[in-house]
């Protein structure tokens, strides 16, 4: 048997871990609405923890910087459904909604993590997909598509703040890349990653840097860990083994040979 499986149905994940040694982590690329069968999740942000429980339902906001850890509770396995919502999907059930039932003048919070309350509707939207588990039968595209749309219509029944949360399209998750990158530079992430989490897919992202850089966004990144080095090998108090993890490089040996390329000399100088 695998430690792990998870199985994706058109953006409804079911994971299972069978193997008490196994966790997961990842960030949220999109909303994500989440239900524990069994297990335990623990969410990570800014170095604080929000752990959720068997029979809990938690929403999670978009954001690279809100990671996802699924993890056994006692001998209890993780086993949950993670429902993801895309922007296309979002704009096509806006555009259905009598848009007189949309509150006015209600702004959307800073917080990216949700607890929704148990009840009858969550429980009956999460329990209708269990069968799957266990079913060599996949569920049709039309039943996904109708269980996302139970999936919004919970969290719209929970808060009127979810409106501005998943409905806000009047700029179309574009965000500034140089302020992204300028607060993000020292992050693993992957080109495609920056480019989706900036609004963009990547061909528009390189296009759109090209405008504001004459290189390339993977050498401003290094460029950009460099000076920031540079800057903190000013305090004598620093050593050069705790700088280069800090600025975002991952080898020591590549950190030595882009300083000592883009400087002349060696940081330990």
């Amino acid at each position: 048997m695998n430690t792990s499986e998870t199985l994706n149905y058109s953006g409804v994940f079911l994971s299972c871990f069978y193997d008490n040694d196994t966790s997961c982590v990842h960030a949220t690329k999109d909303h994500t609405l989440v239900y524990l069968y069994s297990g335990k999740l623990i969410i990570e942000e800014y170095n604080k923890e929000t752990i959720v429980g068997a029979g809990e339902c938690v929403f999670i906001r978009r954001n690279h910087r809100v990671k996802m850890r699924k993890v056994f509770s006692g001998k209890d396995q993780y086993k949950g459904i993670s429902m993801t919502f895309k922007r296309n999907f979002l704009l096509n059930f806006f555009k259905k909604i009598d848009k007189k039932y949309i509150p006015e003048d209600i702004k959307a919070p800073e917080k990216n993590i949700f607890r929704i309350p148990t009840r009858p509707d969550v429980t009956s939207l999460f329990q209708s997909l269990t069968p799957y588990f266990n079913s060599s039968v996949s569920p049709s595209t039309e039943i996904i598509n109708l269980k996302e749309q139970e999936g919004l219509h919970c969290l719209l029944r929970t808060d009127a703040v979810f409106f501005p949360i998943l409905f806000d399209f009047s700029n179309p998750w574009k965000i500034d890349i140089l302020d992204f990158l300028n607060e993000n530079y020292t992050d693993d992430l992957t080109m495609s990653e920056i480019a989706a989490y900036t609004g963009r897919s990547l061909a528009t992202f390189k296009r759109d840097f090209a405008k504001i850089s004459k290189v390339p966004p993977q050498k401003w990144i290094i460029n950009k860990r460099l000076e920031t080095a540079y800057e903190k090998l000013q305090d004598k108090n620093k050593k050069v083994s705790e700088i280069y993890s800090e600025v975002g490089f991952k080898n020591l040996s590549h950190f030595y040979s882009a300083f000592k390329k883009q400087y002349g000399y060696s940081p330990k100088r």
